[in-house]
Order: C-alpha cells, then structure tokens, then sequence
C-alpha cells in the first residue's frame, strides 16, 4: 500500500485513486455535492479553497487545497522512490 500525501498530513491511498482533477467544472460540482448528500465526501482543505478533487474507486471525493499538478508530482516521487 503506497501512501500519498495530499495536504496537511492526510494520505490517500495511492493505489485506490482514480482520477484528480480540478473543481470548477459544473459535472464536478454536482459530483462534490451528491458525494456530500451521499456521506461520501472527505474535506482536506482545513477551511481553504479547494483546487483539487481526488476521486477513488470506493467512489469517495476528497477535497484538498493542493493543485492537481502537486498532487501528481507526490505521486511520481512515489512512483519513482517505492518503498517495499
């Protein structure tokens, strides 16, 4: 299991992520708010303004205040640094 982190201290699992994308899409705005009504919406962002959205395969939808290009950036120094 491959840990990220996407802000804060918080970690996602890196194998269980699906997509990271920004949140100024209306598609993705109605994604954030059925994931809340639904109880699957993870916020990160500790009261900042949310500049990515990490979707996973257990369909959750976590917020975080780091850019998708950042986010993406920690994935590759893990892909490139795999601890076993």
């Amino acid at each position: 299991m491959k840990l990220i982190n996407i802000g804060f201290g918080n970690l996602v699992n890196a194998d269980r992520v699906v997509a990271v994308v920004v949140p100024d899409s209306a598609p993705v705005k109605r994604i954030i708010q059925n994931a809340k009504d639904a109880g699957r919406l993870i916020d990160v962002t500790q009261g900042r303004k949310t500049l990515s959205v990490v979707f996973t395969d257990s369909e959750h939808v976590i917020l975080s205040y780091m850019k998708p290009e950042k986010v993406l950036e920690k994935f590759n120094e893990e892909n490139e640094h795999p601890e076993d």
